[in-house]
């Protein structure tokens, strides 16, 4: 249903650095540069970092992002806390969603609630 979302953020730079990171393990990349705006995607340009504009307290966002396995979710969970992130729940089952949801949350740069989730056993 969704082509792409875009998400404000203070520093692109410092985003895009984190996405850099923890998206590789999901096969995501960046994919294009529009300006002052930068594409993520492992095909197409689903996710989109903007310049905010301006400085008020932001909305949390929450992205989940799909991983192959569950090895996927262990390495996007690795490859955030490599670069700093903050661990809102390291990866595990979470049965209360459905019995094979497998997924690990952290914060991105923004405060955003940034997901990788397995749904296979």
């Amino acid at each position: 249903m969704l082509d792409h979302i875009a998400i404000q953020v203070n520093d692109v730079a410092a985003s895009a650095a984190f996405y850099d990171a923890v998206l590789a393990p999901l096969g995501g990349e960046r994919k294009k540069r529009f300006g002052a705006n930068i594409s993520f995607g492992v095909t197409g340009h689903p996710l989109w970092l903007v310049p905010a504009q301006d400085f008020e307290p932001p909305r949390e966002v929450h992205i989940a992002f799909t991983a192959a396995d569950r090895a996927t979710v262990d390495a996007f969970h690795a490859a955030a806390l490599a670069v700093g992130a903050e661990v809102l729940h390291a990866p595990r089952l979470w049965p209360e969603y459905h019995d094979s949801y497998y997924g690990a949350f952290v914060r991105d740069p923004d405060g955003n609630n940034i997901e990788a989730v397995c749904h296979c056993a």
